[in-house]
C-alpha cells in the first residue's frame, strides 16, 4: 500500500489533455461511489442531479499569477523562470525573488539573464531543487512586470513554448470562475470546470458553494522520488478559511449534510484546520498536510477532482478517500474510455 509502484500506471500520451473543452462544464465526469465500489460516466453540467439537496461545497479561491517569463543568458542560451513569492512580507526586497530556474546550462551566481524590453535580472544565489535568488533591475514592481509579461504557469506536460499564440487563452481557462486572491503558481484544476450558469443551478438544487484559499506552491510540480511514500515531505502552503466559511461547514456537518470539497487543496485545507475533532475555526495559517492511505477523514464526505500523475502525492489523497483499489480501477476505466487526463483533462466526482 505504500510502495511508491502500487501508484503507477500507464497513460497514452495523447490522453494527455493539451487545451480543455470549448465550455467548461462540458468535461467528461466520472462518478466513484465508494460505498457500491462502482462508478459510472457522466458530464460535469450533470453535477446538480449527482449531488444531494443539501450538500455543502467547498472551493478553492486562490488566483494563479502569471509568473512564467522567458529570457536568455549574456552567452544566448535560452532561460525560463516561475517567480515565486516575495522574500519577505513586509515589501522588503520586493524586487529580489526566488524563482524556478530551467536551462539547457545552469547560470552561474553573479550572471546576468536578459527578458524582453531589455529587461535584466542578475543570478544573486543558486538553491536546490533549481531555484535560484533573481534580481530583477529597474522594474516598476516584480507583480507589473509578470502581469505584462509573463505567461500562465502551466505544468510541463502542457506543451507551451515562448511564441504560442495560445497564451490568451490560458491566461482565461488556466483560471477559475471564481479566482478572487492572487498567489497560486499551479490552478486548482477540479475547479476549472465551474461556470457561472452552473454555479446558479446549484444553488437553485438547494446546493451551496463556499470557499477558501490555499495558494498552490512549486511543490505541486515535484515528484515523490522516496520508495516509501509515507516518507515524502509537503512544502507548507499557506491558507485562509473566513467565518462564513467556517461556520457553514460546522452548520453542515452538526445537520449530517455532506461536505464535499472541490480539489485536493481544499481537502487538504479543511482537514488540516478540522484536525481529529472534524471542527473548523476561522483563520489563516501554513499547511504541509500530506495525506496517504490510512488516513482518517474528519471533515470531508467526498471530493471532485481532476485525474493525475502516477506516483504522485495527489494520487495518493484520493487513494486514501476511495480506496486504492478502487481507484485504480476507476483510472483504468477512464483510459479505456478515453477520458482526457490531468490539468486540462476531465474530472472525477468520487461520494
Amino acid at each position: 500500500m505504500f510502495h511508491i509502484a502500487d501508484y503507477d500506471y500507464v497513460l497514452p500520451g495523447d490522453l494527455i489533455a493539451q487545451v480543455p473543452v470549448m465550455n467548461r462544464d462540458q468535461s467528461r465526469l466520472l462518478l466513484v461511489e465508494r460505498e457500491k465500489k462502482s462508478f459510472s460516466n457522466s458530464f460535469f453540467s450533470a453535477l446538480p442531479g449527482l449531488l444531494k439537496p443539501g450538500d455543502l461545497l467547498v472551493a478553492n479561491d486562490t488566483k494563479v499569477v502569471p509568473a512564467r517569463l522567458f529570457g536568455r543568458k549574456e552567452s544566448g542560451g535560452q532561460v525560463e523562470i516561475l517567480v515565486l513569492k516575495p522574500l519577505s512580507s513586509d515589501g522588503s526586497k520586493a524586487d529580489t525573488r526566488w524563482c524556478l530556474l530551467k536551462s539547457s546550462k545552469r547560470p552561474k551566481r553573479g550572471s546576468r539573464l536578459i527578458f524582453e524590453n531589455d529587461i535584466s535580472a542578475t543570478v544573486e544565489e543558486l538553491g536546490d531543487d533549481g531555484q535560484a535568488k533573481i534580481h530583477f533591475h529597474d522594474v516598476p514592481s516584480v507583480e507589473t512586470l509578470l502581469q505584462e509579461r509573463g505567461t500562465m504557469p502551466l505544468p510541463p506536460y502542457i506543451k507551451r513554448d515562448k511564441a504560442d499564440n495560445r497564451a490568451p487563452m490560458d491566461r482565461e481557462r488556466y483560471q477559475t470562475v471564481f479566482a478572487l486572491k492572487a498567489g497560486a503558481v499551479a490552478a486548482p484544476t477540479a475547479g476549472l470546470h465551474f461556470t457561472e450558469e452552473l454555479i446558479t443551478k446549484l444553488a437553485r438544487a438547494d446546493i451551496s458553494l463556499h470557499h477558501v484559499t490555499l495558494h498552490v506552491g512549486p511543490g505541486t510540480f515535484r515528484p515523490v522520488k522516496t520508495r516509501d511514500i509515507r516518507e515524502h515531505v509537503l512544502e507548507e502552503e499557506w491558507f485562509s478559511v473566513d467565518p462564513d466559511t467556517a461556520e457553514a461547514i460546522n452548520r453542515a456537518k452538526m445537520e449530517g449534510r455532506r461536505v464535499i470539497a472541490v480539489g485536493t487543496t481544499v481537502v487538504r485545507t479543511l482537514e488540516s484546520v478540522g484536525g481529529e475533532r472534524g471542527e473548523i475555526i476561522s483563520g489563516e495559517g501554513t499547511t504541509g498536510l500530506y495525506i496517504t492511505p490510512g488516513f482518517r477523514f474528519n471533515v470531508v464526505s467526498g471530493m471532485i477532482t481532476n485525474f493525475h500523475l502516477p506516483r504522485s502525492s495527489l494520487l495518493f489523497l484520493v487513494s486514501a478517500l476511495a480506496g486504492r483499489d478502487l481507484i485504480k480501477k476507476a483510472y483504468q476505466h477512464a483510459i479505456e474510455e478515453k477520458y482526457r487526463f490531468y490539468s486540462y483533462g476531465d474530472a472525477m466526482l468520487i461520494l
